[in-house]
């Protein structure tokens, strides 16, 4: 295994070539890391010198996994899939608690957070499997064994309770699934099923005694939809971080504003630096920063489906899709927290938020789309 690593990494230089090499995206990618180390620095001086090394880490996973042969990485996906669930029960029996959840390893000298890694490790798998079911991606068989060796993650992950990375988790499983193959008519047919479903849920879920969610994430619920009743309570950070984004107007007050009713010093929300990242940045820097912020997001989603429409096989494709989707999904679950268009529901913002796991996982993400840029013209 050791001589196959060897020889695998001696053949880089015959292998890529510099002028396939995406640098755009490495470009905006950076672009919106410096943007968070300044923003998170804001919200909270004392963490941004984490969220700069957590770059750097990053920057060096993204670049040494571009460099790896992402098919040579696909092939390892049953022990990929082992080593999260691991990692996911290690959580649940060994885990630390903080505010109420436990979703963190404490390692000693860094806290990790494998539900990061899992969406991951999640898209590499799943683009394995499906490459290797191509033909039979519409089999119910396939599509039952697909979701039956989700459901551990999902429940392993909601236990902790992290809401927001299950939800996300299942959507970025069923945007896989639709770009291997899934045909419409399935589709159409699930649609028919999931959305009465869903409201029949939402129905019961708000109900008083509801037996799926727990309190808090039902107060959640009604806060959103009810914001005026729970004013001072679970609707309290939603409604001030509204606030705080339009009292930045067009340009904001200006970065790291040291205003007493400013969100971050008025501790009008609490940990501004991760979850509610995307209020700092309209206060402080306005309708003009809260655009380019999603801009450089929206770019980095295009340049990975631009990458994967490009790519020379499935496994690829749906890797750069995988990554696309998921960094879209946590952009807009995370903006739409921070702006009351969904309940609140904590997530990061992609490269942006406070949280050394989430940024390194995110820079991995980005390292196997430039390993599939590099594919097509490999050989010649």
């Amino acid at each position: 295994m050791k001589l196959q690593l060897k020889l695998h990494f001696l053949n880089i230089k015959q292998r890529y070539h510099l002028r396939d090499y995406k640098f755009s995206l490495v470009a905006l990618v950076t672009a919106i890391s410096i943007i968070g180390i300044f923003v998170v620095g804001s919200a909270q001086a004392s963490v941004q010198g984490k969220q700069a090394l957590g770059v750097i880490l990053g920057t060096i996973a993204m670049v040494v996994i571009s460099l790896i042969d992402y098919k040579w990485v696909m092939n390892w996906y049953w022990p990929l899939y082992g080593l999260n669930i691991v990692l996911l029960l290690a959580v649940h029996f060994f885990g630390e608690e903080v505010n109420g959840a436990t979703r963190w390893l404490n390692l000693g000298f860094v806290q990790f957070q494998p539900s990061d890694l899992t969406k991951i490790i999640m898209i590499l798998f799943y683009a394995k499997f499906y490459m290797d079911r191509e033909q039979a991606i519409n089999n119910k068989k396939t599509i039952i064994q697909a979701v039956a060796l989700l459901l551990p993650s999902l429940i392993l992950i909601y236990k902790q309770p992290n809401l927001s990375n299950t939800i996300c988790l299942a959507i970025l499983f069923c945007i896989i699934l639709f770009l291997a193959g899934l045909s419409y008519k399935f589709i159409g047919t699930v649609l028919a099923i999931v959305i009465p479903t869903a409201a029949l849920f939402l129905s019961i879920v708000v109900q008083p005694n509801q037996p799926f969610l727990k309190d808090y994430q039902q107060k959640r619920i009604l806060a959103w939809l009810e914001p005026e009743k729970y004013a001072t309570d679970e609707a309290y950070q939603q409604i001030n971080s509204v606030m705080a984004i339009g009292s930045g107007q067009l340009t904001g007050k200006g970065y790291n504003s040291n205003t007493t009713t400013s969100v971050k010093n008025g501790n009008f929300i609490s940990e501004p630096q991760t979850d509610f990242i995307f209020a700092i940045i309209g206060e402080e820097l306005g309708f003009v920063g809260c655009c380019v912020v999603i801009i450089l997001l929206l770019l980095i989603v295009i340049e990975c489906i631009l990458i994967g429409v490009k790519a020379k096989d499935t496994g690829g494709r749906l890797i750069c899709g995988g990554v696309a989707t998921l960094i879209g999904v946590q952009t807009f679950i995370n903006i739409s927290v921070a702006t009351q268009i969904f309940p609140n529901t904590g997530i990061s913002l992609p490269f942006v938020s406070y949280g050394m796991t989430s940024v390194v996982c995110f820079y991995m993400g980005i390292g196997f789309v430039l390993n599939v840029g590099l594919q097509p013209n490999k050989y010649q």
